[in-house]
């Protein structure tokens, strides 16, 4: 409790300093989204990020993705490709590069790496930051806020709970995303600023090996089955699975980000073994043949985008 109160009196006083210009903010020539949250643990951010990329697309905006680069030996700034190596780059980076087909930047410095892709990709007219929320230098136009209350657990600051920021940070964001139900004590407690619902929609599963095979749930009934998940929340692959109809014979939950090895994928009498899109970038070549990854889509209206990055930038035609 007193290193708790110690850190949020830092962040308390870091976020005044920004806002009082002791610490100077950088400005890069074009909009920049923030995609973030106020707590540790998987909210739901990386498919968000995918969801708001493909809507600026969509909306003939030409997007870059900015991240951390979790996980990697790389300090950034650097280039992010399909075929980057995890251990470099981290596992969301390159699961975004595969997935969204738009530059994708990591480094521990959000201003230097922003610089950096406008600077090799000038064609970029819009930047999305997975995660960076907290990272003040890096001047935003928009800050969406994922909110999950299920890992906001005692609602307390680092370390004694799981929050970066208080919910007051919240009243400072232009969009509030809900990821599942809220309490009527929570929800009394969200400032009043534009919220909308996000869910996660399971896609079908594909095979690791060869992603042009695919399967639907009721393709595995009758097998004895095996799951896995490194995530901020193993335990919501797990319930995803169930309400897919898929009872589990076993299931292993591992830490976020999770270097896997060869032991942790053996199939261990199941007939095969499923895992996320995020496990499956670091279990290429590890895997057993009857590996099966679901991909999943975030759902959530972002028509508002639009008017939040009206009034600086203008509207964009495709």
């Amino acid at each position: 409790m007193p290193l708790s109160a110690c850190f949020a009196l830092l962040v308390a006083f870091r976020r005044l300093a920004y806002r009082l210009g002791w610490l100077s903010v950088e400005r890069v020539p074009v909009p920049v989204i923030i995609v973030g949250n106020i707590a540790v643990g998987g909210s739901g951010k990386t498919p968000t990020v995918l969801a708001v990329v493909d809507w600026l697309q969509r909306a003939g905006w030409r997007p870059g993705i900015l991240s951390r680069g979790y996980g990697g030996s790389l300090t950034g700034p650097a280039a992010v490709r399909a075929t980057s190596l995890v251990s470099e780059v981290g596992d969301e980076p390159v699961l975004m590069a595969q997935r969204a087909g738009v530059p994708v930047w990591i480094g521990r410095d959000r201003v230097a790496v922003a610089k950096a892709l406008l600077a090799t990709h000038p064609e970029v007219d819009v930047l999305v930051s997975d995660d960076g929320l907290q990272h003040y230098r890096l001047g935003r136009d928009v800050e969406l806020v994922v909110l999950d209350e299920s890992v906001l657990g005692n609602g307390l600051p680092l370390p004694a709970g799981p929050l970066r920021e208080p919910l007051s940070r919240l009243a400072s964001a232009q969009l509030l995303l809900l990821h599942g139900p809220v309490s009527a004590g929570l929800a009394a407690r969200l400032p009043a600023i534009p919220q909308a619902g996000l869910g996660l929609q399971a896609g079908r599963f594909y095979r690791l090996d060869d992603p042009s095979q695919t399967r639907s749930a009721a393709d595995f009934a009758g097998l004895r089955l095996k799951a896995l998940a490194g995530i901020g929340r193993p335990e919501r692959f797990r319930e995803t699975l169930l309400a897919m109809g898929l009872p589990l014979t076993t299931f292993e939950a591992f830490p976020d980000h999770h270097p896997y090895v060869s032991n942790d994928l053996a199939l261990d009498g199941a007939e095969a073994l499923l895992m996320t899109e995020k496990d499956a970038i670091k279990c290429a070549g590890l895997a057993p043949q009857e590996t099966w990854v679901l991909p999943v889509d975030a759902d959530v209206d972002l028509t508002s985008l639009e008017s939040l990055l009206k009034p600086s930038h203008g509207s964009q035609t495709a």
